[in-house]
């Protein structure tokens, strides 16, 4: 695959990250090694792990590698989504915030989903 930063998917999940960091940054003190860490590294993970599978080289093993951090990267799209919907429930994000960010979630989600069906075939 190569060249990760040109994937749209990508991209978005990077974006997301860069968002969820702005989001986290009012979160109480006492949750620095909580509840924003997690929320923060799963949200890197999106994006790394599709930059790590897209940086495996040539031939029919890259789109199985892709395959395998493409999946890696919804699980942690799927905790994310937790993260968000338990931070909303604390009330460390508002209603609007955790909205757009849901949102974004969701899209790069379905983008996750139907990278891994094209990498199938």
């Amino acid at each position: 695959m190569g060249d990760f930063g040109k994937l749209a998917v990508w991209q978005k999940s990077y974006q997301l990250t860069l968002n969820i960091y702005q989001s986290t940054g009012g979160f109480p003190k006492a949750e620095s090694g909580g509840i924003t860490s997690q929320t923060r590294r799963t949200a890197a993970s999106i994006s790394a792990n599709i930059a790590e599978g897209s940086g495996s080289g040539s031939g029919s093993g890259s789109n199985a590698e892709l395959k395998r951090f493409c999946r890696i990267a919804l699980g942690s799209a799927n905790e994310l989504e937790f993260f968000t919907m338990l931070s909303r429930d604390l009330r460390y994000l508002e209603v609007p915030q955790y909205d757009k960010l849901n949102e974004s979630i969701l899209e790069i989600q379905r983008m996750l989903v139907s990278l891994i069906q094209k990498l199938k075939t």
